[in-house]
């Protein structure tokens, strides 16, 4: 199964064998233990569940889930697979062995929040005139409305809430693996800020 929870170290670069500069987002990834095996017959779908991190005070309900498995974890993800690997059981650790130079992988992350936001920063809304009638509230949105049928439309792009979202860059190349520290560096950005938590899916 070539799929891993890790969180965002930050961006580095590496030098390639043809020396060319390489971008790479270093991940501290797993090691990550199963939890739980989830199949057709008793949960209508196929997944494994899997725990990443150290928690601190875990709930009852976690602590008696995660018991079998002997952790206390911080994150707890189901990935979900065709088919259950063969020989994978609760408290099974995975680790960046599963993965080899040159993968192609999707990451999964929440992107950084901006907070509210107005049009123009978060909708790249050009700005009104500031002389020749600009009225000196270059920002503002400006008309919203319609005249039939005399409401908003659903949709409309206005000032809101920036970031803070699920996002998920594909096809980006496994470029640097170390083993002994449980790191992985992605050729390219990822999303999210640091110490912030990725999940990293192989393409099957």
């Amino acid at each position: 199964m070539k799929a891993l929870l890790g969180t965002k170290i930050g961006m580095t670069q590496i030098i390639s064998e043809d020396g060319v500069a390489v971008p790479v987002t270093l991940i501290q990834a797993g090691p990550m233990t199963v939890t739980q095996l989830k199949t057709v017959d008793t949960d209508g779908y196929t997944a494994v569940q899997v725990a990443f991190g150290e928690g601190k005070n875990p709930t009852k309900a976690v602590a008696g889930h995660t018991k079998p498995a002997n952790v206390t974890p911080k994150h707890i993800r189901e990935i979900r697979v065709p088919d259950l690997p063969e020989g994978l059981s609760v408290g099974n650790k995975l680790d960046v062995t599963a993965f080899s130079l040159g993968d192609i992988v999707d990451a999964t992350g929440t992107s950084k929040g901006k907070g509210f936001a107005g049009t123009v920063k978060r909708h790249n809304f050009m700005t009104s005139r500031h002389t020749h009638g600009g009225q000196g509230d270059v920002r503002k949105v400006g008309s919203i409305g319609s005249m039939y049928p005399q409401h908003v439309f659903k949709g409309k792009r206005m000032a809101g809430r920036m970031g803070h979202d699920r996002v998920t860059v594909k096809n980006l190349v496994v470029a640097y693996i170390d083993q002994e520290n449980n790191l992985i560096g992605l050729r390219g950005a990822v999303p999210g800020p640091k110490k912030g938590l990725i999940i990293i899916g192989g393409k099957s």
